[in-house]
C-alpha cells in the first residue's frame, strides 16, 4: 500500500521514520537524544531529517530531558532604558550557559504579572527572574517558587518570600548621599519628585536601615527624609511631590511645585523619567540651574550629559544587576539539577532554606546641575 504524498505542514518523527527505513521508536531516540541507536540508522535518521526539514518539538523533548534550556524574565518596563540594561546583561550570562530567555512586560499591571507568570509555568521554564510589580506580587509568586522553580528578584525585594533570591541596591543609602549632597551645599528648601509619595505617612518614621526592604522609589524616600533630618531639616509634606513613571506627568508635577513652593532651591528625582520630566519642566520655568535651583536625578543615562548643564546622578549598576541575577540563578539551576531525583531531598516549600540577597552598590557623580545654594558660598564637605 502506497503512502500519500505528505501535504503541508511541519514533518512528524513518523514521516522522518518512513523516510528512514526505521522504526518510529529508533527516529524518536535519534531526533530526542535519548537511548541507544546504531550509527548506520542514526545515520539515515538525521539525513531523512534534514532533507524533510524535521524541528524537533522542544515542549515534547523537555519532558524526556527535564529542561527547555530556557529562563523567564518578567519586568515591568522593558521599554526603560535601566530594565533595558539589565535584561541584555542577564541575557549575555545565561546564553553563554546554553539558555535562551522568554521576555514578558507588564507595565506595573497586576493581571498582566499574573498572565505572564502563568505563561513561563506552562512554558516549563527552566528558571525565573522577575522585577516584582508590587508587594502584592508574592501571592502570585509564591505558588511557583515552593514548587521549586528556581526564582530571582531583579531590582525590587520581596519582604514576604524570604527563601526567594533578590539582586537588588543600597537605594536608601544612594538617596541619603545624593540629598546630603544638597545639605552640605546649603540648601534647605529641598524637593522630591517620587512615585512613593503617597506613601509618606507610613514611610516618614520608618527607620535607615528597613528602607531597602521597600520597593525602590520608597527605599529613596526614606534615604531623601533621612538625609533632611540628619541635616537638621524637618521634612515638609509640601516638597513631596507625587508623580507616576511618565515624564510628562513629573514635568507638571514639577510646575506645580515651583508656582506653589517658589521658595524652593533644589530638587531631587527618584527615577530617570521623573528626572527628565523635571529638566524640561526646569527648562521652561525662566530659572537658572543650579543658579536658582539645583537638581539630582536617579540613574545615569546617555541624556543625563547631553543636557546643559549636565546632571549630578545617583549611577546604578544596571548592567551589573543583570548580570548578578543571571548568575545567580544559573547557580540555583545547577543546584535544583544535582538534588533532582534525591528521595532525600527536601520537599518543595518545606523548610526552604533563606534565599540569599546581594546587595549591588550605586555611587553619586556630581557635575553642573548643583550648586551652593543661593545667598551661600557652602561647597561639599570632603
Amino acid at each position: 500500500m502506497q503512502h500519500k504524498e505528505r501535504r503541508g505542514g511541519p514533518p512528524s518523527i513518523v514521516e522522518v521514520a518512513r523516510a528512514a527505513g526505521v522504526s518510529t521508536a529508533t527516529a524518536g531516540r535519534v531526533l530526542g537524544g535519548y537511548g541507544h541507536a546504531g550509527a548506520a540508522s542514526r545515520a539515515k535518521v538525521e539525513e531523512a531529517a534534514q532533507r524533510l526539514g524535521y524541528r524537533p518539538n522542544g515542549l515534547a523533548r523537555s519532558l524526556i530531558h527535564g529542561s527547555t534550556q530556557t529562563v523567564g524574565v518578567v519586568v515591568t518596563d522593558v521599554g526603560n532604558s535601566f530594565f533595558a540594561s539589565a535584561v541584555r546583561a542577564l541575557t549575555d550570562v545565561v546564553r553563554a550557559a546554553g539558555y535562551e530567555i522568554l521576555l514578558a512586560n507588564t507595565d506595573s499591571d497586576p493581571a498582566a504579572e499574573q498572565r505572564a507568570l502563568q505563561i513561563m509555568w506552562e512554558k516549563r521554564v527552566d528558571g525565573l527572574v522577575l522585577a516584582p510589580q508590587g508587594p502584592d506580587t508574592a501571592e502570585r509568586l509564591r505558588p511557583m517558587a515552593e514548587a521549586g522553580l528556581p526564582t530571582v528578584l531583579l531590582d525590587r525585594p520581596l519582604a514576604a518570600l524570604p527563601h526567594v533570591d533578590q539582586v537588588t541596591i543600597n537605594n536608601t543609602a544612594c538617596a541619603r548621599s545624593a540629598v546630603g549632597h544638597l545639605t552640605r551645599l546649603g540648601h534647605r528648601r529641598i524637593a522630591v519628585v517620587s512615585e512613593a509619595a503617597r506613601d509618606l505617612d507610613r514611610l516618614r518614621d520608618a527607620r535607615v536601615k528597613d528602607g531597602d526592604d521597600e520597593r525602590p522609589s520608597a527605599a529613596r524616600l526614606v534615604g531623601h527624609l533621612a538625609a533632611l533630618r540628619r541635616a537638621g531639616i524637618e521634612p515638609d509634606p509640601e516638597l513631596v511631590v507625587h508623580s507616576p513613571y511618565d515624564r510628562h506627568a513629573a514635568e507638571r508635577s514639577v510646575r506645580r511645585l515651583l508656582r506653589r513652593n517658589p521658595e524652593v532651591t533644589a530638587l531631587f528625582c527618584t527615577d530617570n523619567v521623573l528626572s527628565s520630566g523635571a529638566v524640561a519642566a526646569l527648562q521652561d520655568s525662566g530659572r537658572s540651574c543650579p543658579g536658582d535651583i539645583s537638581l539630582v536625578g536617579f540613574d545615569d543615562q546617555d541624556w543625563t550629559t547631553l543636557v546643559r548643564p549636565r546632571l549630578t546622578v545617583v549611577r546604578q549598576p544596571r548592567r551589573e544587576l543583570g548580570t548578578a541575577a543571571g548568575r545567580r540563578l544559573l547557580e540555583r539551576m545547577a543546584e535544583r539539577e544535582r538534588h533532582a531525583g534525591q528521595e532525600s531531598a527536601q520537599a518543595p516549600g518545606s523548610g526552604a532554606a533563606a534565599g540569599e540577597r546581594i546587595v549591588l552598590r550605586g555611587r553619586l557623580i556630581t557635575r553642573e546641575s548643583t550648586g551652593p545654594a543661593p545667598g551661600t558660598a557652602r561647597t561639599p564637605s570632603a
